[in-house]
């Protein structure tokens, strides 16, 4: 279980699938607008169009490939316990991950940073949609 057996276009297919579900996500027709007043932020901007974007855009494509890279290992190293790796595996491994990791870290950000629970669950949704894409996508592409 190395990087060898990575699948770099599954990997490349991941990142996309991030991109266009963060940008379905966080539409304001979404969840956008909830979740900006939620934070604390006022005015019209809009979406992913505050400060250095280009530095906010390269950070959030270099997270999805280090989420999804960090997932496939997870997966190839995991799914032997589920039979072998497979979309379902894949998808019962991605949701495991971000239960155990990710959605518990979140709340704690959240809790503490005063945005409260509706916050997490608009960001720790988008996660958890992230993850079980991800975990289906390189569970099934081998």
């Amino acid at each position: 279980m190395m990087f060898n057996d990575i699948n770099g276009l599954a990997v490349v297919a991941c990142v996309i699938a991030s991109m266009v579900s963060g940008s379905l996500w966080y539409n304001p027709k979404t969840f956008f607008l909830i979740w900006w007043k939620g934070i604390g932020k006022t005015g019209d901007v809009e979406p992913g169009m505050e400060g250095n974007m280009a530095l906010t855009w390269g950070l959030t494509v270099l997270s999805s490939v280090f989420q999804a890279v960090g997932l496939a290992l997870f997966i190839n190293w995991v799914a032997p316990a589920f039979g072998g790796a497979s979309l379902v595996s894949g998808l019962t491994i991605g949701f495991l991950a971000w239960l155990g990791f990710v959605a518990p870290t979140n709340l704690v950000n959240k809790l503490f940073a005063g945005h409260g629970l509706k916050i997490w669950a608009i960001e720790a949704g988008n996660h958890l949609v992230n993850f079980l894409i991800f975990g289906a996508i390189l569970g099934a592409w081998r």
